[in-house]
């Protein structure tokens, strides 16, 4: 029988024994410090029943080597015969007992982990509709701390809103103003997002929204990326016009933009109970001053924005306005198109070599 081999039952000894440490050592160092979520009930019972295991074995390896030191060799290894015919079967039998329970206990903790995790990607998923996108993954990426604190930072503002929605609306019941407006403002948002901008608020039938934060991908092509998407915009902005007149509605909405680029202040504003991410300073309002100023279906930039993105946007120099908090007069200018599509159109010539540079407006 193996027991009457002391050199073959050291060996199973060392190697239970080792197994069982290797084990304990591994769920201890992964244990609840490093993952907070873990079952720990059925990991203990688990590591419990294991231990059991290993201390019997333990003390069978320590016999063997402790108990011919008192008695003779053959009555030792008769004890310890004893001791396994009469006693293995119930510290087995307990091991298996607490390691199946154990198994039980994690699997039903799992279970509920998975529950509530069900319904925590459910709330997060509505609370996500409350924020901007980028703003909503910084938070739970933990790049975003959320706390009252802003920054300086030079960002593309981009104000819209609709032509005279007080005038449009009169003819409207609400119901169908009300489908109108949110049919516009999700065509809008979608463009919005598909560009990556962060839309800061809704206000009405306007939208405020701002290229730079939290991601960016450089002044020059946040700016020219803000264009390309009041462009966009205003493209469908026509393609709804067609389908609200095939509609039967008299006077579709009709879209205005302005876009200004500067340094603004940040952040999260409130309080410590109810707090928003927005931006102020007076390069926000001058963007809103512009739209206010844009023709009907136009998009109209100040001077930077203008220089930021001359080499691919077609515009025209407009008036010269004076703006409320700022010093010098502020030069406009309205956006014909990006200069791809015009010459693809045949509505402009344009060529770009070393050293020179032709572009031949054909209108």
């Amino acid at each position: 029988m193996i027991w009457t081999s002391v050199a073959l039952m050291t060996v199973i000894d060392l190697v239970i024994i080792a197994v069982t440490v290797i084990v304990l050592w591994r769920n201890f160092w992964m244990g609840t410090s490093h993952r907070p979520s873990a079952p720990r009930a059925g990991l203990r019972l688990i590591m419990v029943g294991i231990l059991v295991v290993g201390l019997f074995f333990f003390a069978d390896l320590l016999s063997m080597h402790v108990l011919p030191a008192f008695i003779p060799m053959e009555e030792a290894m008769g004890v310890m015969g004893n001791l396994h015919r009469n006693f293995s079967w119930m510290f087995a039998l307990f091991a298996i007992v607490v390691i199946s329970v154990g198994f039980t206990e994690l699997k039903r903790t799992q279970e509920e982990l998975a529950e509530k995790n069900q319904l925590l990607e459910g709330l997060s998923s509505k609370l996500s509709r409350y924020l901007s996108p980028q703003v909503y993954q910084s938070i739970f990426r933990g790049e975003q701390k959320v706390e009252i604190s802003s920054k300086r930072k030079k960002l593309t503002v981009f104000f819209s809103d609709i032509v005279g929605f007080t005038e449009t609306t009169d003819n409207l019941e609400p119901e169908e103003l009300t489908n109108r407006l949110n049919h516009y403002l999700t065509e809008m948002s979608e463009i919005a997002l598909d560009y990556g901008a962060t839309i800061d608020k809704y206000i009405g039938d306007a939208i405020m929204a701002f290229f730079g934060d939290p991601e960016s991908k450089g002044v020059k092509e946040d700016a020219t990326t803000c264009v390309e998407m009041a462009i966009a915009m205003q493209r469908r902005m026509r393609d709804l016009q067609s389908e609200w007149l095939d509609m039967g509605l008299e006077k579709p909405f009709e879209l205005r933009i302005g876009i200004n680029t500067g340094f603004c202040t940040v952040g999260n504003f409130g309080s410590a109970d109810r707090m928003d991410y927005t931006i102020i300073g007076n390069e926000v309002n001058l963007a809103a001053r512009l739209e206010s100023l844009a023709e009907v279906g136009g998009i109209l930039m100040a001077h930077e924005t203008h220089a930021l993105v001359k080499d691919t946007v077609l515009a025209e120099e407009g008036e010269t306005l004076t703006a409320k908090g700022f010093a010098k007069p502020v030069r406009t200018y309205s956006v014909v198109g990006l200069y791809d599509e015009l010459a693809e159109q045949g509505r402009i010539i344009r060529k770009d070599e070393d050293g020179l540079r032709i572009h031949l407006d054909l209108e």
